[in-house]
């Protein structure tokens, strides 16, 4: 029997996801970004199953290398890219696309001496984050098209608001991007998951932007049944949650009225109930920001979270007719209480949330 937290993964629910995203932008090409170990869902797990996708992104070598090691072997994109020239020639060994956001990858691209890579030029529409500015980048897709190491150039940005649908942000920084890709022969990524399901005039990206090439889409939080925004959760657009982080009730004990509950005594119960505690605290990734009133769910209803969250345990009322037992599971996030519920209890959001699971109980994968 499993003692702690686990978080179970169900790959019906992500297979499921990823056709509700290919709905949603029919004819897109797709890139899923399972960075940071998939969002905490297992990255060669999640990988091994999205046989539909068309390539996948990371943010790190190392992540990019562990896919390649694990038997992936579809295109795999490095969104930071290299920083050094024995990455780079890592990189092209195994057939990794690269980024390209700064001056000195480019010189790095120019200088070396074999190998050849697929580019992503990273534009900086707005994000203030990688990139270069607009106005560079007439010179610089023609410098990288004479790079003998350059296989490929093709245009990228990255979203800074569009989980705001009332932000003018986005719009700004389509026709930002509009400026440098109209025309462009070759392929192009703007839509990240909150344009992907909540901008509909990405479905017509070409007439949007103008370029000719193939659309690709570069979703990630919705892949694993998540919502980017606020007050929606991922069942809103027909998206299943792909983790189930839960723990077992270990502990079953009257709490008097009066009674102060765990460190500090940060909880003081007003009347008599019964006390229930769960294997599970911030050694598991429940963070020790969940306030009191934080929900729980146990045996079909809801029970708040009492004082402070411990490192393997947390403690729950459940209330003065409680019939539940030592050994029942507690769900903290998942089906019938969503992680894009629970994360404001912690002023957290969702991918917070899910990239902290810690797995120091084995993960359980089910289809």
């Amino acid at each position: 029997m499993t003692f702690g937290a686990r978080a179970v993964i169900r790959l019906g629910a992500l297979k499921k996801n990823l056709r509700v995203i290919q709905d949603a932008v029919p004819g897109a090409k797709v890139m899923a970004v399972i960075k940071a170990n998939a969002y905490g869902h297992g990255m060669v797990t999640v990988a091994k199953s999205l046989h539909d996708v068309d390539a996948f992104a990371v943010a790190r070598l190392s992540e990019a290398r562990r896919l390649r090691e694990s038997g992936i072997d579809k295109p795999i994109v490095l969104l930071a890219g290299v920083l050094t020239s024995t990455d780079l020639s890592e990189a092209m060994l195994h057939g990794f696309e690269i980024v390209v956001h700064c001056a000195e990858q480019i010189k790095m691209l120019e200088t070396a001496g074999t190998g050849t890579a697929t580019v992503w030029l990273k534009i900086d529409t707005g994000m203030n984050r990688l990139g270069f500015s607009p106005d560079d980048c007439s010179g610089l897709i023609g410098r990288l098209r004479d790079c003998d190491r350059v296989e490929e150039v093709r245009l990228m940005s990255h979203l800074a608001s569009a989980d705001e649908l009332d932000n003018s942000t986005t719009e700004d920084q389509f026709a930002l991007f509009r400026s440098v890709v109209e025309g462009f022969s070759g392929a192009v990524s703007i839509a990240n998951t909150p344009a992907t399901l909540g901008w509909p005039q990405i479905v017509n990206a070409r007439e949007l932007l103008g370029f000719e090439g193939e659309h690709w889409i570069r979703p990630g939080l919705a892949l694993f049944g998540i919502s980017p925004f606020s007050g929606q959760t991922g069942a809103d657009f027909g998206l299943t949650s792909v983790m189930q982080f839960e723990a077992r009730l270990i502990a079953i004990k009257t709490l008097r009225a009066g009674a102060r509950v765990g460190y500090k005594g940060q909880y003081q119960s007003q009347s008599e109930s019964v006390l229930g505690i769960i294997a599970a605290g911030y050694g598991d990734g429940y963070s020790r920001h969940f306030r009191n009133g934080t929900p729980v769910l146990i045996n079909g209803r809801r029970v708040p979270l009492i004082g402070n969250v411990s490192m393997d345990l947390i403690a729950v009322d459940l209330g003065s007719s409680a019939a539940d037992k030592v050994g029942d599971m507690a769900t903290l996030w998942g089906a019938g209480l969503a992680v894009e519920e629970i994360a404001p209890w912690a002023d957290a959001i969702p991918y917070e949330l899910v990239c902290g699971v810690m797995h120091r109980e084995a993960v359980a994968v089910v289809d």
